[in-house]
Formats: C-alpha cells, sequence, structure tokens
C-alpha cells in the first residue's frame, strides 16, 4: 500500500485527465473532486488520511492543472460525463464521490445523470437552479460570480496575479487562512497559470445559466434515492436547513447533512481529519 501521491495521465479520447492516487488498489474508492480555485492538491491531506483504509482518487478538472482543456466551456453535466468515463476507465465500483465547491456542483449533475452511483457527498457549494440558488445569485457579497462570467474580463485582470487574487478568497472564506499552507497556494496558481487553464477555471462560472437548464431538467425528470451527503464548513455562513431543503424539493430523497466544526469555504484543508471522519462514516453506514 502507498500512502505517497501516485500520478497518472489517464488518455480518454479527446482528452486527458490528471489522475493522482493514494492507498490501496482494492480499497474501498473514494473519487475527489476539487473546486476554484483550487487543483487535486485541495485533497491531499484527505487523501493521506484515507490512504490506510481505502483508495483515493482524485483528479485535476478537465483544462485545469496537467488536465488538458476540452470544448465543455464549464458545464457541470457535461464534465459529469467525462467523470463517468475515468470512473468507468478505472473500474472502480461502489465509489463514494466527493465534490467541493465547483467540483460539488459536477458531483450533484453526476448524482442526476448517473444515480447508480453508490453514494454521493457535496461540500461547501450552492448548486445552480437548487435553491437557495436565487438568494445566493442576490447577495452581494457574492460579487465574483458575476466578474466571472464576463466573457474574456476576468482572463485579463487576473493573468500574472494568480496568487494574489487566489489569496483574496482563501483569506476571507477560511476560519483560519495559515491552513491554507503556502505550498498549496503556490500549486493552486501553478494549476491555472496558462491562458486555457485560467479560462477552464472561469468557465465554470459562465456555464451556471446552463447548469440551472440541466437541474432543472434533471428534477422534473424525478426523484433520485442514491444516498447524498451534503457537508458545510461551521464559519461559511448561510443555513445549512435551506440547502437540505432545496435538494428535497428537487428530489433527492436519502439526504443526511452536517456542519463541519472550524472549517470555512476551504473544510478539505481547514478540517481534513473532520471531513475524512464525516465522509468514512458516511460511506460506512
Amino acid at each position: 500500500m502507498s500512502i505517497e501521491p501516485r500520478h497518472t495521465h489517464l488518455n480518454l479520447g479527446d482528452h486527458t485527465l490528471h489522475v493522482v492516487e493514494t492507498g490501496d488498489p482494492h480499497g474501498r474508492p473514494y473519487l475527489f473532486l476539487h473546486g476554484w480555485p483550487q487543483s487535486w492538491r485541495a485533497w491531499k491531506d484527505v487523501m493521506l488520511l484515507a490512504a490506510p483504509e481505502a483508495r483515493a482518487v482524485a483528479v485535476d478538472l478537465p483544462g485545469v492543472g496537467e488536465s488538458t482543456a476540452t470544448a465543455d466551456g464549464g458545464s457541470k453535466h457535461l464534465t459529469a460525463a467525462r467523470i463517468h468515463a475515468l470512473i468507468q476507465a478505472l473500474g472502480l465500483t461502489d465509489v463514494t464521490l466527493v465534490g467541493h465547491d465547483g467540483g460539488g456542483m459536477v458531483a450533484y449533475a453526476y448524482l442526476r445523470r448517473y444515480p447508480q452511483i453508490a453514494r454521493v457527498v457535496i461540500m461547501n457549494t450552492v448548486i445552480p437552479g437548487v435553491e437557495p440558488w436565487s438568494d445566493v445569485l442576490r447577495n452581494p457579497y457574492i460579487w465574483h460570480f458575476g466578474l466571472h462570467n464576463v466573457p474574456g474580463l476576468p482572463e485579463t485582470l487576473v493573468r500574472g496575479r494568480q496568487a494574489e487574487y487566489f489569496d483574496y478568497f482563501y483569506d476571507i472564506l477560511s476560519v483560519d487562512p495559515s491552513k491554507i499552507v503556502p505550498e498549496a497556494r503556490t500549486a493552486h496558481a501553478a494549476a491555472y497559470r496558462s491562458d486555457a487553464s485560467l479560462t477552464a477555471g472561469f468557465d465554470l462560472y459562465r456555464a451556471f445559466a446552463q447548469d440551472a437548464r440541466d437541474n432543472a431538467a434533471s428534477a422534473a425528470a424525478g426523484p433520485v434515492r442514491t444516498p447524498l451527503l451534503y457537508l458545510r464548513g461551521q464559519g461559511e455562513g448561510g443555513d445549512i436547513a435551506a440547502y437540505a431543503a432545496g435538494f428535497r424539493e428537487a428530489g433527492v430523497e436519502n439526504l443526511t447533512s452536517a456542519v463541519i466544526p472550524g472549517a470555512g469555504h476551504f473544510a478539505p484543508e481547514e478540517a481534513p481529519a473532520e471531513v475524512w471522519r464525516l465522509i468514512s462514516d458516511f460511506a460506512a453506514s
């Protein structure tokens, strides 16, 4: 069994995904999806905790870091299909799919498109088209949703200043910003260094309107019974009950929710031990 991360680049036809693994190749698999402005590195501490008992797999989202770009334009529905191809290529069964922030939006799209997945964990995010989505869009403190949606402008403003711009979000959205360590900050900034990767990150926001339409269509198609765990950091703000109500209204029938003590928005890096405990307990149940 290897605890240190193992890196591969998996060719999946028109794109390549950077895949990182720790732990027992024959253990229960967990697949981790990062959000913005992060990379697979956001999950490193959780993966090291998982390694003694599990097969932990993380990827750079398409176009980010060492994963090649695609023409999906940030669509969570299409990214979910690429994650499904990855799961099939790796031969994973009894998978716990875990998504944080934008990766959580992908995990929700996956849940609706492939409800045969064993279980799903969504963390620290709101889902386009699923309440309290409308409240979040009206919140002036979520100003970056609008900026990042503008074609070309955020690239112009952020290019060459990735580290400084990303640091702003780590510092204001974390309970203890020191938990987002310099090594991680450097790795995340490097993952968006190229023009293509910077655009891939902002495209996650530009796709929100289409994501909301896709999620409305999936909700109209009927309920889903796949177990879903929804997590929010205690210091993140927002009423977790409102998020739970939104999932249920959208047809998620088997929902559990929990608050992560001592964490803000970047919970996998702020409180990895508690995050892993909640995820592994959920999978075991």
